[in-house]
Order: C-alpha cells, then structure tokens, then sequence
C-alpha cells in the first residue's frame, strides 16, 4: 500500500510538472497517424517548395513569430521524414555532388532522376537537347490541370524544372542564351525557360520575371514578338497586378508577372553583421507593395482557376515555391528570411482549407536543400567567425541568429544536409522515414494515377 500511494503521488507530481512546461503532441497519437495514412489516387496534388528551407529556417521562423511552444501551419501535416538532397557531378555522373542547388534539386523531384548542379531537367553531361519527362508534363498529358506559383521570377531555377529542359538555368529568356545555343528557337531548339514555360500551356503562371517575357523571341513561329505576345497568342489572359489576377476568369489560361524581377519581400530588418551582429531587432512587417499578390493570395487564386477549369475526375497539380527564404538566407537577412517562411506558411493554410474539403487532395510540403542559418549562443568573440543578428521573439526572448558558410558580406552557401517533407491525403504515408528527392516523383506520379514508376 506504501509502494502504491508514493507511486500515485510521483504521478501526480510528475503530471503537475508538466504541465506547465509541454508542448502540443505530448497524446497517443498512434490510431490518428493510422487514420491519416490515406492509400489510393489523389484528385489533385498541391506541392509546396520552401527554397532554401530546411530545419533551422523552419525553427527559426516558428520561435520568432508563434514562439517555441507554437506550430506553424507546415508542421500539422500528419505525415513527416527527411530527404537527401545530393546532385550529381556533370563531369562524372556516378559521383555524388554533396551541396546541391536548386536546378538540380528541383529536377530529382519533377522527374525522378539526379542531374548535376545548374541543369533544368535534362541529363548531367549531355552534350545534346536531353529532356527529362516531368511531374506537370505527364500530369497535363494525362488530362490533369497544372499551376506554376512562386515568387521569384518564375524562369528560376524551382519554377522552370516542371515544363523546360535546358543545360543551364540561366538561359531565362530569349536574350540570356549564351549558353544554350543547341535549345535556342533560332538554332532549332524549343528555346529560353520563359519560352518553354508558355508553350506548355501551363494553365496558371503566376510570378516574378516580367523582363524575360518582355524579350523578343528569335525563331519559331513567334519570331519577332516577345514571350508576353507569344503567350496571349496561345489563349493566355495576362495580368501585372494584384488587382489584375483577382478580375481572371476560366475562360482562358492566365500568365501573372507581377514584378521586373523576384517578387518584393514581406518583412524587413537588419542584415546579420560582424561580431557583436546586429539588434537586438524586431521585425518590420508588412512591406509588400499593395500591387503585388502574397503568394497566399496567389495559391488561392490558383486553386480558383484550376478547380474551376477542371472536367471529369481530372483535377489539377499545382506547384507553390516560397523562393525568397533561400535569397534572404544567402543575403544573411534575418528578417526578410523569416518574413518569407511566414508567407509560405500562409499559403500552406489556404491549401490545408481547400483539403478540408476536397479530401482526396495530397499535399506535400518540403525544400529543395538547407541553408545557412543557424540559433546559436550569443557570440562572445571578435574572433568568432560568421555574421550574427540578435532577434527579440514572440516569447520576449532574445534568439541570436548566424551566418557562417561563406565570407561576411558574401552570399552565403547552400547546405548538403537532408530536409524536411510532410503530407497529408492520398499516398502521403511514402513521406515518412528517410526518402531521396527523387522518391517524391514516384509519390506524385502514383497519387496522380501515372504509370511512370
């Protein structure tokens, strides 16, 4: 009896202790991972790219906006793991490249095979036009409707791997193809990202880049006009603005450039500095022009469109990159990164709700690779190496921020480390463990019903 009445009272305590000190979580939660591992094909597939986000840009953006105890919209999907992120060498393919960059990234996922850093879905040491079939590609073929979202330019490296294939990601538009003369139109090719982009008649584009639109295309049957003329020619309305996009309607494809470059970003602030760093610092929020959609007001009407557009059990796949996390990490920006993981995780939220009620939607959210930012102790030294920034967060505690992958002042480097990627409906369970970028193409493609495994 003595042994069962100190048990109860350490119980008790135990309880008691903490319960002021948990986090959300702490049930069994065993019956609802087994209710959330939903087999079959999907109607529609949304697929969201944080650029440059890994696991700190994620922690870091969670504890200065919601606090330590708080969770974003991106970590209450029901099924979670980590994936590789490797490329591959162009000039040896069977070696591994340990850092990746986005071109590469990007094409693991969209077509299921490694190429090497720089190429847009074509083959690592190809010396010829080597498309790769991609996710939208197939899907379109199959009857499906495809989006394209993000808010960097939209020939960027993440936007351009699901409908272009060139050797370099830099052959944007139909004036940037110096190294690309085999996929020039002029040379016979199918010509710039830009180019490409178009005529795969996408059925919703919406970001940055207006100035590679806006350039004139050199051969082909478009010879003369620029990619915005070519566009509307293949039954594209085409919108500049926020208040443009909102009038777009069904009856015909919608190309949205809202901005010259990469779209504006959302949140301002101190770049990190030497030691001691900058800051403290709270944020200023709020400094996206009103011209320009967030990128939850362009998911939004993205869905609109292509549910709208939609005919038989076809639905739709849609791609969503928050592309500046990465830039404001490379630009050591504190602030500016986080501010863009808060937007992303805005339109997470609008694709969670449309879900609710469309349940055969698989959603997956994950990054191309890691990046450099990282929670650390305050720095102590003027010999202490990287850029630092001290933030003030949501908690009223301070949380010092560092960047020290490349030079101060230079852009800082990507990361070789494996990412987060959740889901949740149709197929979402093949997310869960340790998977590579290239298993999510064949967890796309059977959600979307496609025999291409």
């Amino acid at each position: 009896m003595h042994y069962k009445h100190n048990l109860r009272a350490i119980t008790a305590a135990f309880t008691l202790l903490v319960a002021g000190t948990s986090v959300a979580g702490a049930k069994d939660r065993t019956s609802d991972v087994k209710q959330d591992a939903v087999p079959g094909q999907a109607q529609n597939v949304i697929l969201f790219i944080g650029d440059g986000m890994g696991d700190s840009e994620i922690t870091i953006a969670r504890n200065y906006h919601l606090g330590a105890r708080g969770r974003l919209n991106l970590d209450k999907l029901p099924m979670t793991g980590e994936y590789t992120t490797f490329s591959v060498q162009e000039s040896n393919p069977s070696l591994p490249n340990y850092v990746p960059d986005s071109a590469a990234t990007g094409t693991a996922w969209s077509t299921g095979q490694k190429t090497s850093n720089g190429r847009i879905s074509t083959i690592a040491g190809s010396t010829t036009v080597t498309p790769l079939l991609t996710i939208l590609e197939a899907a379109r073929i199959a009857g499906y409707k495809t989006g394209n979202v993000s808010t960097a330019e939209i020939t960027d490296a993440t936007p351009a791997v699901l409908a272009s294939h060139v050797n370099d990601r830099g052959c944007q538009g139909p004036a940037n193809m110096a190294n690309c003369l085999i996929y020039k139109k002029l040379n016979g090719g199918p010509g710039s990202i830009a180019e490409q982009l178009v005529d795969h008649r996408i059925d919703v584009i919406l970001g940055g880049g207006r100035a590679r639109f806006e350039q004139t295309i050199d051969g082909g049957p478009y010879a003369g006009q620029t990619v915005v003329q070519s566009a509307t020619a293949q039954n594209y309305y085409y919108v500049t603005d926020a208040t443009g996009l909102a009038t777009a309607g069904l009856n015909k494809r919608v190309l949205g450039l809202f901005a010259g470059g990469n779209m504006s970003l959302e949140w301002g602030g101190d770049l990190a500095l030497p030691f001691p760093g900058s800051g403290p610092q709270t944020c200023l929020e709020n400094q996206r022009p009103s011209n320009e959609p967030s990128l939850a007001d362009m998911t939004t009407k993205a869905i609109e469109l292509l549910e709208g557009r939609k005919s038989g059990k076809r639905g739709f796949f849609l791609q969503v990159e928050g592309a500046s996390i990465d830039k404001q990490d490379h630009a050591a920006n504190p602030c500016g990164q986080i501010g863009e993981t808060i937007a992303f995780d805005e339109a997470i939220k609008v694709a969670r709700k449309y879900a609710a009620n469309h349940p055969r939607t698989l959603i997956v959210v994950t990054a191309d690779h890691g990046h450099t930012s990282q929670i650390i102790d305050p720095p102590t030294s003027a010999l202490q190496p990287g850029a630092f920034s001290t933030l003030t967060t949501v908690d009223g505690a301070p949380m010092v921020v560092s960047y020290a992958s490349a030079p101060v002042g230079a852009s800082q480097s990507h990361t070789g480390t494996e990412v987060r990627i959740a889901a949740q409906g149709p197929q979402g369970a093949n997310v869960t463990g340790i998977t590579d970028q290239t298993d999510l193409f064949h967890t796309l493609a059977r959600a979307l019903g496609l025999n291409l495994n």
